[in-house]
């Protein structure tokens, strides 16, 4: 099977220096979200100064440096989707980040996870594509390896709950059947998205540090789809406050430097 013709060969035909630029002083580490709605929002916090540009087809996407409490962190935002996300932060490390913070909306496969709650992934379903080009096959990676407990710091002074778990990372989101929820329910995957798996893939095999939390958004675990929060624009005030858990999270681990 294609999947499982992994490939270890550390160089291919086309290397993401051949397209990106180191930029010289990249900010330690890089925070990053998916909904343009939250990023505008909290880009209009800060005083930004753009360092950078991601080249797609679909146009330029600015990656600034922010300071956040006297620290500088790169910021930018993460395509939806594991194949744009993955290609796409494959160019950043060429630029120089060193560990990426990415915090994005899923579903959620257990109804008893409130609306807009914190989720740290422990481990991925890898029912996707983009992770099996990154590492050998199997049915899912842990994930969040290194800063899980550094974040649970953050959280217990911040005063938020949260519930940790397996996330089902599928590039498919008009297949999530109801016959497949259960099945990955029965594995025992409490969310959903997309990029999770190939991300961590992507970090372990760049040897660069990455962390992923979500908050939730559609509750899938209901006979009719809830769409709740997954609007951009609902308690985008509540989201605001969830992304700034990822500056905090990472002035803690500039301490560890």
């Amino acid at each position: 099977m294609l999947l499982e013709e992994f490939d270890p060969a550390r160089n291919a035909v086309i290397e993401p220096e051949m397209v990106a630029k180191k930029i010289d002083g990249f900010p330690e580490v890089t925070v990053s979200c998916f909904s343009k709605s939250l990023f505008d929002s909290v880009l209009r916090v800060f005083d930004a100064k753009k360092i950078g540009e991601l080249h797609f087809a679909f146009g330029r996407n600015p990656v600034y440096e922010v300071v956040y409490k006297g620290q500088r962190f790169a910021l930018f935002q993460s395509c939806v989707g594991e194949p744009t996300c993955a290609a796409q932060y494959e160019d950043l490390i060429a630029m120089g980040s060193k560990r990426l913070i990415l915090l994005g909306n899923c579903g959620v496969l257990d109804r008893s996870i409130e609306d807009c709650g914190v989720i740290i992934p422990t481990a991925a379903l890898r029912d996707e594509g983009t992770s099996y080009h990154y590492r050998p096959p199997s049915d899912s990676l842990e994930v969040n390896h290194k800063y899980r407990e550094l974040f649970k710091e953050v959280l217990r002074e911040c005063g938020y709950l949260w519930v940790e778990g397996v996330t089902w990372t599928t590039d498919a989101p008009y297949r999530e059947t109801r016959e497949k929820i259960a099945r990955r329910k029965a594995q025992g995957a409490i969310c959903v998205e997309m990029e999770c798996a190939g991300m961590q893939a992507l970090c372990d095999f760049r040897n660069t540090e990455f962390f992923q939390f979500l908050y939730a958004g559609d509750n899938l675990d209901h006979t009719d789809w809830e769409p709740r929060s997954l609007s951009g624009e609902t308690r985008l005030d509540d989201k605001t406050k969830i992304m700034f858990l990822a500056f905090e999270l990472g002035l803690k681990i500039m301490d560890t430097l």
